[in-house]
């Protein structure tokens, strides 16, 4: 049998309808019946475009000029958007970007799950989707004699030296620039990916958002700072809420932090609030970006379980425990499993200081764990899943299946895995009934989303009352 070439060859210049929107952002349409991919494009355009990639199912392309534009394109507000791979949708408007997102929730729901019934509200969006960022983690590098600190280009390890981020809490730029006047005024080298040398790998600023405190975190490739008393003045100085600085000591060949820390000035940790809860935050801790849409998130999957405080949850791939101690409140019981120690440990912690007893934290596989708990009497009413991007591991959402809960509430940053995992609960014994998606992390092409699945029988019943 010949195989079906492509229509298109490398170079070729096309026009194409744009449709919908990548998971990357990229916008996406057909030519002559062939899938094409093109940066920058909006459903609802037609745009000639010169191809830079051409597989055998799909091909991918870049602008030359826009022969249709859509309604909501916006100009970009940021000055480095076209070369920054931070965002991927400040050309669409904010309210474009809820409407293609809501879609994309809804297309995975029923293209990759085969699911049908099952409601996608309207995207939780945010009044002002700008500045919301309370994590930031900048790479250094040095380019052309400069010391750059800042975002990667799109696709490459090449920084993006940057002034004020668009999307970041104004604390974390300001010790951006703080770190970048000090590498260059005393000469301090910025970290070499190829050589394995320099001395500041990345820069890093968390910052409360509920109580404006500070922390400046410097991931270093070696133990001793050249300067560092000069780093902490100045940071003290200009950086309002700074509570504490950290040194994170990666002498790795790797792009993330070690567990190494020392504390330069202040505390190790600093502290904020999610709803009436507080929380203690250290250069490793996981706490979600976006606090103001986080409560939106967390107040979701609370209504969707629907608490009475009669309840047992178990909620699995619990981390820190922050969801976990949310439904605490309304539950009679949460056990929160999860497979790192450290994240255990901050857990246990977060629950002491917020005075909250009735939320159990195991370390552990959720598949080993889960049957463990039901042999010794404990039996779920509703089970909260919040996995990482990958989706959660099958062995998993067979002990779901197998504790059979009545309700399971899943937060999941990726919709595809998401469509995946609701398929397979569908397939044993649930029904997904509605999806909420909430936009925590506005000009980029992210999505989160809160469902609900509900046993079979349990859903029937509810219908006929």
């Amino acid at each position: 049998m010949t195989k079906q070439q492509p229509p298109f060859k490398l170079n070729d210049i096309i026009e194409v309808n744009i449709t919908g929107l990548g998971s990357s952002g990229e916008g996406v349409g057909k030519a002559d019946g062939f899938t094409v991919f093109v940066h920058g494009a909006l459903p609802g355009e037609k745009v000639s475009v010169k191809l830079f990639q051409v597989k055998k199912s799909y091909a991918s392309g870049r602008i030359l000029n826009i022969l249709e534009e859509s309604p909501q394109r916006v100009k970009p507000q940021c000055a480095f958007y076209e070369k920054c791979g931070g965002c991927q949708l400040q050309h669409l408007s904010y309210e474009g970007q809820l409407a293609v997102k809501r879609q994309q929730v809804k297309d995975a729901i029923e293209r990759i799950g085969h699911i049908t019934g099952c409601e996608v509200l309207p995207v939780l969006g945010m009044d002002n989707p700008w500045h919301y960022r309370n994590k930031m983690q900048f790479p250094a590098a040095k380019t052309e004699g400069k010391i750059q600190i800042g975002c990667y280009a799109a696709l490459t390890h090449n920084v993006i030296n940057i002034d004020d981020c668009l999307i970041q809490k104004q604390a974390n730029n300001k010790i951006m620039q703080v770190v970048r006047h000090w590498m260059q005024q005393f000469n301090i080298s910025a970290y070499d990916e190829t050589t394995g040398k320099g001395v500041v790998r990345h820069v890093m600023g968390r910052a409360g958002a509920k109580t404006g405190e500070v922390m400046a975190v410097i991931v270093t490739a070696c133990y001793d700072i050249p300067h560092a008393g000069e780093l902490v003045t100045m940071l003290k100085t200009e950086v309002d809420g700074l509570k504490s600085i950290v040194q994170n000591i990666n002498k790795k060949r790797t792009n993330i932090m070690d567990a190494k820390n020392r504390v330069l000035y202040g505390k190790s940790t600093i502290k904020d609030r999610l709803g009436n809860l507080k929380f203690n935050i250290s250069p490793l801790s996981f706490f979600q970006v976006n606090s103001a849409q986080t409560e939106k998130l967390y107040a979701t999957a609370l209504d969707f379980a629907a608490l009475s405080g009669k309840e047992t949850v178990i909620d699995c791939y619990c981390g820190t425990g922050t969801i976990s101690l949310y439904l605490a409140q309304k539950a009679r019981k949460v056990y929160g499993i999860e497979i790192v120690e450290p994240a255990i440990k901050d857990a246990n912690e977060n629950a002491k200081a917020n005075n909250i007893a009735n939320a159990e934290f195991i370390c552990g596989d959720a598949a080993v764990e889960m049957p463990a708990l039901l042999k010794s009497g404990v039996k779920p009413d509703t089970v909260l899943l919040d996995p990482p991007r990958a989706g959660c591991d099958k062995k998993v959402l067979a002990a779901i299946a197998g504790v059979k809960p009545e309700k399971i509430v899943y937060v999941s940053c990726n919709p595809a895995s998401l469509a995946r995992d609701m398929a397979f609960l569908t397939e044993n014994g649930y029904k997904a009934v509605k999806a909420q998606p909430v936009d925590m992390f506005p000009m980029t092409s992210h999505i989160e989303t809160v469902a609900l699945l509900m046993l079979d029988n349990v859903y029937k019943y509810l219908e006929c009352l």
